[in-house]
């Protein structure tokens, strides 16, 4: 037995990888922990699909679903309604801000908290979205400043493809005359 094939079958025999069981001490086993993700996710949407596995038919459930959908275009439109309203009659609305001037601060403090908490969770969504488009955009910015490139060498007449082509080019010099 050669000393080399000692040494492989010492490192990689009896179905073992040393090299590989060493270095996931490191380092994190890729397609392990790949693994190891879609069962979690598989989890996870076999527990979003238990919950709706069952449609709601009674009433309290529709009018609870409706009613978490009013609040966020109930506030929008209601600010909207403010500034048309300071418009239409500023009397009626500077009435309106006095009541609200002798609302007691930490009660804005509870209401910013709320609306803020309320808001949160969409804005940190939206926010994740759009990482992830930037990120995409960016995956794509070596294409584009190729394709620029490409588009402002043809504008020049650098046409780089018929340069190395001389039956292109004794044709282009028998035709300019």
């Amino acid at each position: 037995m050669g000393m080399i094939e000692l040494l492989f079958g010492n490192l990689f025999g009896g179905g073992r990888n040393v090299i590989r069981e060493t270095a996931e001490v490191f380092r994190v086993n890729a397609e392990a922990q790949a693994g190891r993700d879609a069962t979690y996710n598989q989890a996870a949407l076999k527990q979003f699909a238990s919950e709706f596995a069952h449609p709601r038919k009674g009433w309290f459930d529709q009018f609870i679903d409706g009613l978490n959908r009013v609040p966020r275009p109930a506030m929008a439109l209601g600010v909207l309604g403010l500034l048309v309203m300071a418009m239409v009659d500023p009397i009626w609305f500077a009435s309106r801000m006095q009541g609200i001037a002798l609302v007691p601060e930490p009660l804005w403090w509870l209401l910013g908290a709320i609306v803020s908490f309320y808001f949160g969770a969409r804005h940190q969504a939206k926010g994740q979205d759009f990482q992830r488009s930037i990120a995409a955009t960016m995956a794509h910015a070596p294409e584009v400043t190729r394709n620029i490139g490409a588009l402002q060498a043809l504008e020049a007449g650098a046409d780089a493809p018929s340069a190395d082509n001389p039956a292109l080019n004794a044709w282009r010099r028998s035709h300019d005359g």
